[in-house]
């Protein structure tokens, strides 16, 4: 018996495109049922979906980038690493707890014949695996397992990658409990003092503090359909106007798409994403992210541990700074 067929997702914005689509389905059955030959129209059709997604995901506003963001089919951190690496080996526990944080994945790999630690946030595919891995919220023991990772790699001389893709640190008593939010600062600390190229790309959600306790490096790279906020557009919309029925305009106002923060100076590499988003092109946008994390790691290699510390270092000073007008 053949597996069922997944469902697809539809966004709200997709509608006329799916509707096009259905349409040029049922022109193409009944012509097939009836021996017609209507083969010109189809093809006028087809342009017209082609230039109708093109247009759709061209002029996304950043509240639907953020639906992109989060679409389930999105690829994962893993999804990723399958596809881009030669070998993988997942490593797991943060020697301290004696638990292991599947909501933060991290192992050692081969991408382009070369050894390199990857981490990052992984989330589920349905309600059920979501729940396993806790919405990609990681805990304490997921950022001090990222750490131990991290210290692996530099002890080792292997580059860093790390793939950010969480609504936020997990917020819960147990972790507040547990330390989370020294677990964080001390991974920003010492993600500074280390001497390997670190190469940092947001793949989905980029929320606060769980985004940050992976995510100081080299370079940043971003896909254009993610999103990079201090706080999430509704809990924002929440804190200021008690409504977070208003998150669309929160949204527009934190900046957090790909195209404000390349514009703001805080994203190094903007990374295109194939007509109608990553997850419809998986492999596509897997590809583009092998090519663009081999140049920047080759870059980063041409410098000594010293001048890469020190970059980094004036590349976080920078950030915030601004001059007032008169």
């Amino acid at each position: 018996m053949a597996p069922p067929e997944r469902k697809s997702i539809l966004l709200s914005f997709e509608k006329p495109l799916v509707e096009l689509e259905a349409r040029i389905d049922q022109i193409r059955d009944l012509a097939e049922e009836n021996d017609v030959d209507v083969s010109a129209q189809l093809r006028q059709l087809e342009a017209r979906a082609t230039h109708l997604r093109q247009e759709i995901f061209s002029n996304l506003t950043p509240a639907q980038r953020l639906q992109v963001a989060r679409h389930p089919r999105r690829p994962s951190t893993l999804d990723y690493i399958q596809a881009i690496t030669d070998e993988w080996i997942e490593l797991h526990g943060d020697r301290s707890s004696g638990k292991d944080d599947p909501a933060l994945v991290g192992g050692v790999a081969r991408l382009d014949g070369r050894p390199v630690v990857i981490l990052g946030h992984q989330k589920g595919r349905d309600t059920k695996d979501n729940v396993a891995r806790n919405f990609g919220m990681a805990s304490p023991g997921g950022y001090r397992k990222a750490m131990r990772l991290m210290r692996h790699a530099d002890r080792f001389s292997m580059p860093i990658i790390t793939f950010i893709d969480t609504p936020g640190a997990y917020p819960g008593y147990e972790a507040e409990e547990m330390g989370q939010g020294e677990a964080i600062a001390y991974n920003l600390r010492e993600m500074f003092s280390l001497t390997v190229p670190i190469v940092c790309t947001i793949i989905g959600e980029g929320g606060s503090g769980g985004a940050l306790g992976i995510g100081v490096g080299d370079r940043l790279m971003m896909f254009e359909h993610s999103v990079y906020t201090v706080a999430s557009p509704e809990a924002c919309a929440a804190i200021l106007w008690k409504d977070a029925a208003r998150s669309g305009e929160a949204a527009e106002a934190l900046k957090i798409t790909s195209w404000d923060l390349k514009q703001l100076g805080l994203l190094d590499v903007l990374l295109t994403e194939p007509v109608g988003g990553a997850h419809a092109h998986p492999i596509e946008a897997a590809d583009s992210l092998k090519q663009a994390l081999i140049q920047q790691l080759a870059d980063l290699s041409q410098l000594t541990p010293t001048a890469r510390q020190q970059l980094r270092y004036q590349k976080y000073r920078q950030i915030g700074v601004f001059a007032e007008a008169a």
